[in-house]
């Protein structure tokens, strides 16, 4: 073994020496011992890296100088004299005869690149490695980094660059990096969905040729698949081996799956460029995004890896309570007044919210969704000044004790707006004298011109600064399309995407505490990238909980439960007109960001008091929501979901049965309850606020242990047999926790 680099959460090492098959061989591995993953690279020669292992870790990583004998296939008929064993970036110089991943022109020609290693960097602080290679002979260049994070995720990034020398600028149109699955990763799960269905999961067999999911429009959208994983056949939340990835990043991007009759498959994916939007001079660069890679036991698992991850980087999720709000959006809609918000902001209080968010419509000209979009100047019309102000009512809901939120959508712009008026020149369009095609009558500013840019981000400033505004709804409404920037005159997705980020940042920097959310009509916007930035995004703009079963659960794939806004909204719900129980309404909205989105003006008291014991339940609970293990339990069953969280130490855990449709077994059958400590005993009874299913009319009839002693039974037994919930009429949800027994 030499140059092992240790640190307390990381280890790499590395192995040399002289291959049966001719090579010298380097083999570079990595550790997180608590994650308990470990990953493998070789590099044969100066070719380019292969990852030979990502798994658990391993005893023995002195023993994988042989992985390139073992796992090399061998020459076959018909092929070129190497076969197919796909790189990290798989080119034809290494024999790859499958989609293109590495598309680079010069000149208008695209260059064919065999890229040589020329060095090897494991000192990067222990956590990343660096490879660095090049095409000399074509003067590009490639760096290329992996990392193994703290909670076991395998991310990878590649930077190219036109090296000095070169005649002419280098066009970058593809940079897709590949993970390796193993034979048996033979069945893949994505998620599709349209507005108002996001996330709807499907399965395939991982065939010969290739899957893509892209997306075009600027962000990952509605039918994005946050992760495309390839697993065991039948494999769920609970069993199977699975390998997922991602795309960190919120504008144009692509998963793929590819197998090719002459190697093993591979997954990956890449920010999807078009041509002419990454040109560079001589010495400039291209980074591609981080793409992730999670391997586990189950989904649960694969999920919890990017929770952890996230949770780092927003370690104030534990400190700080998430807020119960309110958003003005189903409640009022267009129909601001200071008398009706107030009003409202009294209920709000009454019921428990903690935070009071005004949705659109309190801006200039903004009566309807047609006009002022962009005009970001208090309407007097609407808000006059003194006590009838919008500064007026901020302060009021200071003084209730509640955070202050407003609604901005900072990326688009009314054709009907003084701002699109006095610069039609800031407006996204493919022509100097054709607009894209408007949708929710809108356009796209063009942030990447630095004067909108500075508009926007004064004009929210600006307000953050007048208002105390503690939180921004951030929202995104229209699809970015024939995105071509009038000030540079060439595609701008890449620069658009990177002033979003950009301005998070900066409003965060001038406003220590502020929280922003992320929206793009709901659930088009949600991925690593946005993640990083934002304190929450908001799942779907469909809050009916028949509907937000399924949304919630895939969201939760990627997104720990603090950070999903899971609102209450009104029975029928304004999406589907579906009409469901209150009860059933909160406990779906319970276990993430809990939200109102109702008037509750309209309502009598007693709804408003059975909804203020709910919250008053999510309160005394968030903390293990912000700080615990997300898990959902494994049916054959397509009636019912078993959704929870379960603590860190394992001590508690909070579950909630749903009954979606009528059950293929009369009574449905047990449900495990994933997650808990095989060797500890546990209580398990329901949550106050279900105790009463034969008063609130959700329930055929309940179970001998739904009172308030519960029944007390082995971890082990919990996780494996399960117990019978209550029968519940379709549309119906109980909640219920297991702790540790005394």
């Amino acid at each position: 073994m030499s140059n092992t680099h240790t640190s307390e959460q990381t280890v790499w090492s590395h192995v040399e020496g002289k291959s049966a098959l001719g090579p010298h061989i380097k083999v570079y591995y990595g550790q997180r011992s608590k994650a308990d993953v470990g990953f493998a690279f070789v590099i044969a020669d100066d070719q380019m890296p292969r990852i030979v292992y990502w798994g658990k870790a391993l005893k023995h990583p002195e023993q994988l100088l042989d992985t390139y004998d073992a796992l090399r296939p061998q020459r076959v008929s018909g092929s070129l004299n190497d076969t197919n064993w796909p790189s990290v970036l798989p080119t034809q110089a290494e024999a790859w005869s499958g989609v293109s991943r590495f598309v680079v022109r010069r000149n208008g020609i695209e260059l064919f690149c065999s890229f040589s290693v020329i060095d090897v960097d494991t000192d990067c602080d222990g956590q990343v490695v660096v490879v660095k290679a090049s095409d000399e002979e074509q003067h590009v260049g490639l760096e290329w980094r992996c990392e193994l994070t703290p909670s076991g995720l395998l991310r990878q990034q590649a930077t190219v660059t036109n090296m000095p020398g070169a005649s002419g600028t280098l066009a970058v149109d593809k940079v897709e990096l590949a993970f390796p699955v193993p034979e048996v990763a033979s069945e893949i799960l994505t998620t599709t969905g349209h507005h108002l269905r996001e996330r709807s999961p499907q399965r395939q067999p991982f065939n010969l040729g290739r899957l893509e999911k892209a997306s075009t429009v600027g962000r990952p959208d509605f039918d994005a698949s946050l992760l495309l994983s390839a697993g065991v056949p039948g494999f769920g939340f609970t069993q199977g081996e699975v390998y997922s990835v991602h795309v960190a990043w919120s504008g144009n991007s692509l998963l793929s799956a590819e197998r090719l009759a002459y190697t093993q498959g591979i997954i990956g994916g890449a920010e999807t460029l078009v041509g002419g939007e990454i040109e560079l001079d001589e010495s400039q660069t291209y980074t591609t995004p981080w793409i992730y890679g999670s391997y586990g036991i189950g989904l649960n698992q694969v999920a919890t890896r990017f929770h952890e991850y996230l949770r780092a980087l927003h370690p104030q999720f534990a400190k700080k309570p998430r807020p119960v709000i309110l958003n003005t959006w189903e409640a009022v809609y267009f129909d601001h007044s200071f008398d009706t918000l107030k009003a409202l902001a009294d209920k709000a209080q009454d019921s428990g919210v903690e935070r009071f968010v005004v949705d659109d419509g309190w801006f200039m000209h903004r009566r309807d969704d047609t006009a002022g979009l962009g005009d970001w100047q208090i309407d007097p019309a609407v808000w006059p000044e003194g006590s009838q102000s919008l500064d007026a009512l901020a302060e009021y809901v200071h003084k209730l004790g509640m955070e202050f939120g407003l609604w901005f959508e900072p990326e688009m712009v009314n054709p009907d707006s003084d701002v699109a008026r006095a610069h039609p020149d800031w407006i996204i369009k493919p022509t100097a004298n054709r607009l894209p095609m408007t949708g929710r009558s809108q356009q796209v500013l063009d942030l990447s011109n630095p004067d909108a840019y500075e508009y926007v981000f004064s004009a929210m400033d600006g307000l953050v600064a007048q208002l105390g505004i503690d939180y921004i709804k951030w929202d995104h409404n229209r699809l970015v399309t024939e995105a071509v920037s009038p000030r540079s005159g060439r595609p701008c997705v890449h620069q658009q995407t990177e002033a979003v980020y950009q301005i998070f940042r900066d409003l965060k920097q001038h406003h220590v505490g502020l929280e922003i959310e992320s929206c793009s009509s709901g659930g088009g916007r949600v991925d690593l990238g946005i993640l990083e930035v934002a304190d929450r995004i908001w799942a779907s703009d469909c809050v009916d909980p028949v509907e937000r079963a399924d949304i919630q659960r895939y969201t939760s794939l990627l997104v720990p439960p603090e950070m999903i806004g899971e609102h209450v909204g009104a029975s029928p719900a304004h999406s589907t007109h579906r009409a469901t129980s209150q009860e059933m309404r909160m406990a779906t909205a319970f276990f993430g960001h809990m939200g109102i989105e109702w008037n509750l003006l309209k309502e009598p008291q007693s709804a408003i008091d059975t909804l203020a014991g709910w919250v008053e339940a999510f309160k005394e609970r968030r903390g293990i929501f912000a700080t615990g293990q997300a898990v959902h339990g494994d049916s054959s069953d397509p009636g019912v979901r078993l959704d929870g969280v379960v603590s860190e130490d394992k001590s508690h855990g909070v579950y909630r049965f749903t009954q979606l449709t009528t059950s293929k077994i009369y009574p449905s059958a047990p449900v495990r309850l994933p997650g808990l400590d095989p060797d500890a005993l546990y209580r398990v009874k329901p949550l106050s606020v279900s105790r009463d299913i034969s008063e609130i009319g959700n329930a055929q009839s309940d179970s001998g242990w739904w009172n308030e002693q519960g029944v007390v039974l082995p971890g082990a037994l919990l996780m494996s047999s399960g117990l019978r919930a209550p029968s519940l009429h379709p549309a119906q949800a109980v909640l219920f926790e297991a702790e540790l027994a005394q």
